[in-house]
């Protein structure tokens, strides 16, 4: 079990989606994300394995929440900056999103 402590090391913020497209180079299908996280924390990038249920212009607009204090990774030649939450459903990947729309940046506990 964990405390409560350590859960609130696990930065989670809401963005919004400004741009979707191919991450073409990535071994699995998967799109690079860009999202604004507000004025605070900005635009940041994230590659996501999010296909099968999505398509560039669905998610484009869309609130998502990510986590944010990862260490950076390259997927594919797209600098992933914060993992975006999802859940697996029969179909693929749902995302996790606030049910209403949200100040961007806004912190998830």
């Amino acid at each position: 079990m964990i405390e409560y402590d350590d859960f609130l090391k696990v930065e989670m913020r809401v963005g919004t989606i400004i741009d979707a497209e191919p991450n073409v180079k990535a071994r699995k299908p998967a799109y690079k994300l860009t999202i604004d996280f507000g004025e605070e924390i900005g635009i940041k990038t994230s590659s996501a394995q999010i296909t099968d249920l999505y398509t560039p212009d669905t998610l484009i607009g869309r609130q998502i929440i990510a986590v944010m204090n990862f260490k950076p990774i390259k997927v594919a030649d797209v600098k992933s900056e914060v993992l975006v939450l999802g859940t697996d459903t029969e179909k693929g990947v749902a995302l996790l999103q606030p049910d209403i729309s949200v100040t961007n940046g806004s912190r998830i506990y």
